[in-house]
């Protein structure tokens, strides 16, 4: 049953899924074409205090409305799971109008990790820093837990190397890694390719997800 607590306006456009090009591949993920017929063991590569990254099989989402299943298939894949798209889109409710809301990704991360994962909303417009606060503490929590945060996302945001990202009529992506003890994270965003990796400042981050929440321990 879909829910109904949280932002309903929450899917992808099309529109939506043209990304401003110009990001950079991070060191934890590497492209597959297709799936892979074993997944990879699960490997995490700590490079220091205050700093992690996840091993990600990535993957790029196969049309404009699979951004929810694709971003959730990249966090699981952290984890040597490599799960069937247009399955995750069944159990997620899925439509050409996207993904409802970041509540019907939690329940498919509980399933898939047998871990206990929980939505978490930022309401206002503008995240504040307490809501930034937890926001990195929860990204630190699950990523040092071996597993990915996944976050419901809308609007413009400009990443570490001063790029920009656009997605006006909302997108997922995932949060596979954390610098600078999580003022800086990695993600991994199914919509191009070409930009399937960026860094951007936890504040920037939780700006993005203002209005709308993310999944995470």
């Amino acid at each position: 049953m879909r829910t109904n607590t949280m932002l309903r306006n929450t899917v992808l456009t099309a529109a939506g899924i043209a990304a401003t090009a110009g990001g950079i591949a991070g060191p934890a993920i590497a492209a597959h074409a297709a799936p892979a017929e074993k997944t990879a063991q699960v490997s995490t590569d700590r490079k220091g205090h205050g700093e992690r990254e996840l091993d990600v099989r990535y993957e790029a989402q196969p049309n404009f409305y699979y951004c929810g299943p694709a971003a959730t298939r990249n966090a699981l894949s952290v984890l040597g799971k490599n799960i069937d798209v247009d399955s995750m889109a069944k159990e997620m409710g899925t439509t050409e109008n996207g993904t409802n809301s970041i509540n019907d990704i939690t329940p498919v991360l509980n399933k898939e990790t047998g871990k206990h994962y929980r939505s978490v909303e930022i309401r206002d417009g503008k995240a504040d820093d307490k809501q930034t606060d937890t926001l990195r503490a929860d990204i630190v929590r699950t990523v040092d837990d071996g597993r990915a945060v996944v976050a419901n996302i809308a609007g413009t945001a400009t990443d570490t190397d001063g790029n920009t990202h656009s997605f006006e009529g909302g997108h997922y992506i995932s949060v596979v890694g954390y610098q600078d003890n999580g003022h800086t994270v990695t993600i991994a965003d199914s919509a191009n390719p070409n930009t399937a990796s960026y860094r951007i400042s936890v504040d920037n981050l939780a700006d993005w997800i203002a209005t709308r929440g993310y999944s995470a321990s």
